[in-house]
């Protein structure tokens, strides 16, 4: 059963080591098949050198496991509960990616100092609330999706593709998986400037808003112009 989906799956995966992102067992990736309302997960637990493709466990929308010998990521609920409220998300990363989580152990917002940042993410890289004790009691996992969801609300999830849980660390999204893995990549690429800048000039300002809009728009929406056009 989605055979290729779980290749696809597997190989998103092995690209969170392969760029610095993941220390032991420490993250995952899925994706989901909008068609059959199915999506894949990277099991939990599993070391990244022993992990195959057939590893990977397929999970319908009601939080049921519908394929897989092991049991999936312990995020899976988060991952979740994103899928049924963003509509336009086929991928989902979580990491613990040095930078942006420490970003997150600090409780901040990554602020928008320049070009790289403003290329990929419209604005600052939101940090969400803690969870409360019955929340975390209750349904820990869960209640993490529904806390990013409910900050989304009435924002763009699609302009600001990334998003830090306090204490915890970061998730990424994209139209598919490795559109969300190259997302975390960016994101904690972003943040290491960030903490670099902040350093070096402890009263920094963030990027004038005119240039933060210049460099989101020209890669993104109607009048985008940055790269190749397609000849399909």
């Amino acid at each position: 059963m989605l055979e290729e989906l779980k290749e696809k799956v597997y190989e998103a995966n092995m690209l969170l080591p392969k760029h610095g992102l993941v220390t032991f067992t420490w993250g995952n990736v899925s994706e989901i098949d909008r068609e059959s309302g199915l999506f894949v997960i990277k099991p939990s637990g599993v070391d990244y050198e022993k992990m195959r493709p057939k590893d990977m466990v397929v999970m319908n929308l009601k939080g049921e496991k519908v394929e897989g010998d092991l049991n999936p990521s312990s995020d899976t609920p988060t991952h979740l509960e994103l899928y049924k409220a963003f509509d336009k998300v086929g991928g989902i990363v979580h990491t613990h990616s040095s930078y942006a989580t420490s970003w997150a152990q600090a409780g901040r917002n990554i602020p928008c100092y320049g070009t790289t940042h403003a290329d990929y993410i419209y604005g600052q890289v939101p940090c969400v609330r803690n969870l409360s004790k019955e929340e975390i009691d209750e349904a820990y996992e869960k209640n993490t999706g529904l806390i990013i969801i409910d900050y989304f609300k009435d924002k763009d999830y699609e302009a600001v593709p990334c998003v830090l849980c306090k204490n915890h660390g970061p998730f990424t999204w994209g139209k598919d998986a490795f559109e969300a893995v190259h997302n975390a990549v960016v994101l904690e690429e972003v943040a290491k400037m960030a903490y670099r800048t902040e350093l070096i000039n402890k009263d920094v300002k963030e990027a004038p808003q005119e240039l933060k809009d210049k460099h989101y728009y020209r890669k993104h929406g109607a009048n985008a112009y940055y790269g190749q056009k397609s000849n399909n």
